[in-house]
């Protein structure tokens, strides 16, 4: 079972930029993505890539602030957050799928990203 473990969260003022990463244990061949739960919320999807990196999907409020990207050499995805706001305050989660019959089943231990006002 592939294992995920995320990096680059912490703190930052509003207008700043964070990028986050999502080391895979192993290759990953199959879409890869970033969820966030914010506290007293459910979790939300953020964004989505293929394996090619062709096709991304984001959810409406991050969309010309976060860029999703992968380097499957590394068995990497990345999250850049621009323009952050103090409701982009969460921690961020990346997951992934074991097998094409399985719907976001691997997931990371989550990362903290504050956006101070």
């Amino acid at each position: 079972q592939v294992q995920l473990v995320e990096s680059g969260g912490g703190l930052v003022p509003a207008g700043g930029s964070l990028r986050l990463s999502c080391a895979a244990s192993g290759r990953t061949s199959r879409r890869m993505g970033w969820f966030r739960q914010a506290p007293g919320k459910e979790r939300e999807f953020v964004a989505q890539i293929n394996w090619s990196g062709d096709y991304t999907a984001y959810v409406d409020s991050v969309k010309g602030r976060f860029t999703i990207s992968r380097d499957n050499a590394k068995n990497t995805v990345y999250l850049q957050m621009n323009s952050l706001r103090p409701e982009d305050t969460a921690v961020y989660y990346c997951a992934a799928d074991s097998n094409i019959f399985s719907n976001w089943d691997i997931w990371g231990q989550g990362t903290q990203v504050t956006v101070s006002a």
